[in-house]
């Protein structure tokens, strides 16, 4: 038995120098589990990188890519005859095992470059038989790779500590740049790590890092790798250590992003190159802690934005909250994904689908009180100013979000229509049968998320081609191949082009929103914008949703618990973020009108009866049309009869009036002013009825003994509201002597 040990030893030396000559296996050597993926924007901003199975950060790079001076610098630091040996320094390993063979335990390394390689590939716990199977296993690596290769496989392989692999990963994470752009100090400072990365924390130990850096700045010296000149300006460098934070940008985005791709399929990614512009998704970061900071005190404590690219609808910025990080208030909710009822948003595809199916936008709606048959009873819907307004233009129904005239048209055309016209436009958070949601889905009764509601306006600012939204460019793998991500579906035709332009013309038309959210409202632009509000039950939501021709953009305020704000509309609470942040966008290029498709025409219409004018109606005003739906009829709400201008309901009278009255408002109304709205927007629309339009040129207003200003046809004036009580005139100036109305007594309350 002893003789066979005896022999056993004896071959063991033998036996392993034999081996040494097979070559190393190169399954160890790839790249795959060590590399992390990063998400980057659209400019290649780093937003956060996933760390790899491994647990790091690693970004593989080639030798060429990396500073000259890192690699002198390493070398210096850790193997000065790495290009001498053939993976083992013989002299200095037979003197480090004597000295744990005295010790019992290692107590010194002398690990090549090439060591530390085979350590990292196999991690075991440190003894002297390890020792030797690194050397047995070094030997074999020297002759499977050039000594080029190892240095590639130890740079991008050795820890730098803080879960950073790789002298990439090092590079981005504690002087944020890339490797190839280190100084030799930076080099230096880098290469101190490696030797033992707990101890020399640069986060935690950056007295001891600097003091070997200097060491290894001395040791590149006395090596002539670097001039003593060299050496002292590197010592006396001064360097710009990054913060010991996360790169987590824009973390609804990235989270928004990665569910688009299962982690099975990211094992061989590298990179994903996103749509975001992270310029400005910072700004809007910003812009919208601001606003809801204003808005704390109506019980608003979050928020989200979405941007899209009308062009190819990507998205360029997603805020999914105030804060990811502040739990109190669910900051880690996606408002941008989350489903919540939107408000009157919906309307304008009800009037698209009304545009679609014969009416026009000179068509008159009845707003008066009004009951609807659903499958749960009786519904009737109210106006949010509580009052009704008669017969009423479907643009002026579109534009003061009339709810009365959005059901009543839904009613008409059937709210499957809508329904089905809402699933192609990409609502796929709907999946209640349409009966379920009935006519109320006009009003917004169904759930829908902020994104969805985007992607359906930037269809109209395309003249009806829906797109799904893109917020990935492209994969890059782990062996560098770029892979573009193809659109998911083809632009598909959602309305006619047609139907999409007057939809959008009444959406942008400020003096037509007017009577509802005053003129100098947060909608009003320097440039064509069109954009629609919405508030939900209870003031439980917010919305403003718009779009220029070149973006579309979607904000919602509120509460992820549900809890109601304070009396805040869509106009107030959304509006002005909405605002600030379209205006920030054009701020490099002014916004461009939307163009007109053909198959659009103009006409002059009655204003009070939506047909061909006469010379009987008062004013005339120009209206826009689908070719071949512009009226035909003349106005028959205004007839002369011995010279006097008579509406349809005065034909029968034996007589016209002959002196001037005032049509709105009436003798002795009053009003109260809206506690949410700021004081300028809250305005009335002074309306005279001229029964005798022959030499008419214009229409004085005065209240309280004061001119308030003139109009001509169709004589309106809007006057803003404040506390008091007021009388009101009309002076008619004619050839020959002016007429003057009956004065009208109102009251305005606080």
């Amino acid at each position: 038995m002893k003789k066979r040990i005896i022999l056993a030893l004896l071959a063991l030396p033998g036996l392993l120098f034999l081996t040494a000559f097979l070559p190393f296996p190169k399954s160890k050597l790839g790249p795959g589990p060590m590399i992390s993926l990063r998400l980057l924007d659209r400019n290649g901003v780093l937003l956060r990188e996933v760390l790899s199975d491994e647990g790091g950060r690693c970004r593989w790079i080639k030798l060429e890519d990396v500073s000259p001076h890192l690699l002198k610098a390493t070398i210096a630091a850790e193997d000065k005859s790495f290009f001498l040996h053939r993976g083992v320094n013989a002299i200095s390993m037979l003197r480090a095992l004597l000295q744990n063979l005295r010790h019992g335990e290692v107590v010194s390394g002398a690990s090549t470059i090439t060591q530390q390689l085979v350590r990292n590939l196999y991690p075991r716990r440190r003894n002297i038989w390890t020792k030797l199977r690194e050397a047995w296993l070094a030997l074999r690596l020297e002759r499977t790779l050039s000594k080029k290769e190892i240095l590639v496989q130890y740079i991008n392989r050795i820890s730098y500590g803080n879960q950073a692999y790789g002298i990439e990963a090092a590079s981005r994470l504690y002087l944020d740049k890339p490797s190839s752009e280190l100084s030799l100090a930076e080099a230096a400072f880098l290469a101190a790590i490696p030797r033992s990365p707990t101890h020399l924390n640069p986060y935690r130990a950056l007295g001891a890092v600097k003091k070997r850096q200097v060491d290894i700045l001395a040791k590149m010296s006395e090596l002539g790798l670097i001039t003593e000149s060299e050496c002292e300006r590197a010592r006396t460098e001064e360097l710009c250590l990054l913060p010991a934070t996360d790169r987590f940008r824009a973390p609804h985005f990235c989270d928004f992003v990665l569910g688009q791709v299962p982690p099975a399929d990211r094992k061989d990614l590298s990179i994903i190159r996103t749509t975001l512009d992270y310029e400005l998704q910072q700004k809007i970061e910003i812009l919208l802690r601001n606003g809801l900071s204003a808005l704390e005190a109506r019980g608003i404590g979050n928020g989200a934005v979405v941007v899209l690219d009308n062009s190819n609808g990507e998205v360029l910025s997603l805020v999914g909250s105030r804060d990811f990080f502040d739990e109190a208030h669910d900051g880690q909710v996606n408002g941008v994904l989350a489903l919540r009822q939107p408000g009157s948003t919906l309307k304008p595809f009800t009037y698209g689908l009304a545009l679609e199916n014969g009416l026009t936008t000179a068509s008159l709606i009845d707003d008066s009180p009004a009951q609807f048959r659903t499958v749960e009873g009786h519904y009737r819907p109210q106006n949010y100013d509580r009052r009704y307004h008669g017969l009423t233009s479907l643009r002026a129904a579109l534009a003061c979000s009339y709810n009365i005239p959005a059901v009543a048209v839904l009613q008409a055309i059937g709210p499957d229509l809508l329904y089905r016209r809402l699933q192609s436009l990409g609502f796929e958070s709907l999946k209640q049968d349409p009966g379920y949601y009935g006519v109320g889905l006009t009003l917004g009764n169904g759930e829908v998320s902020l994104l969805e509601l985007a992607r359906a306006y930037s269809t109209m600012a395309r003249k009806g081609l829906s797109l799904r939204d893109r917020s990935i460019v492209c994969f890059v793998r782990t062996d560098g191949k770029e892979v573009p991500v193809p659109i998911r579906e083809a632009a598909k035709r959602v309305f006619l082009p047609q139907v999409a332009y007057i939809v959008t013309d009444i959406l942008a038309d400020g003096d037509a929103r007017t009577p509802s959210f005053g003129y100098h409202n947060p909608l009003s632009f320097p440039f064509a914008v069109a954009a629609k509000t919405g508030t939900s039950k209870d003031f439980r939501d917010n919305w403003t949703v718009g779009y220029s021709l070149q973006y579309t953009v979607g904000v919602w305020v509120g509460n992820f618990d549900g809890a109601p704000m304070h009396s805040v509309s869509g106009i107030t609470g959304c509006g002005p973020l909405f605002k600030d942040i379209m205006l920030l966008l054009h701020k490099s290029e002014a916004g461009t009108g939307f163009p007109e498709p053909q198959g659009i025409v103009k006409a002059l219409v009655c204003p009070q009866s939506g047909l061909r004018p006469t010379e009987s109606c008062p004013g005339a005003v120009e209206e826009i049309f689908i070719e071949g739906t512009e009226p035909r009829e003349l106005c028959t709400h205004h007839q002369e009869k011995f010279g006097t201008v008579l509406t349809a309901g005065e034909i029968e009278r034996e007589s016209a009036p002959s002196h001037l009255e005032i049509s709105f408002p009436r003798n002795g109304d009053i009003f109260k002013l809206d506690p949410v709205l700021r004081k300028e927007h809250q305005r009335i629309k002074l309306q005279a009825a001229v029964p005798r339009t022959e030499g008419v040129a214009k229409i004085e207003w005065w209240v309280n003994g004061d001119k308030a200003g003139e109009a001509g046809s169709p004589f309106s004036l809007f006057w803003n509201l404040s506390p008091g009580f007021y009388t009101i005139k009309a002076i008619a100036v004619r050839d020959g002597s002016p007429l003057e109305s009956r004065p009208v007594k109102i009251v305005v309350l606080t």
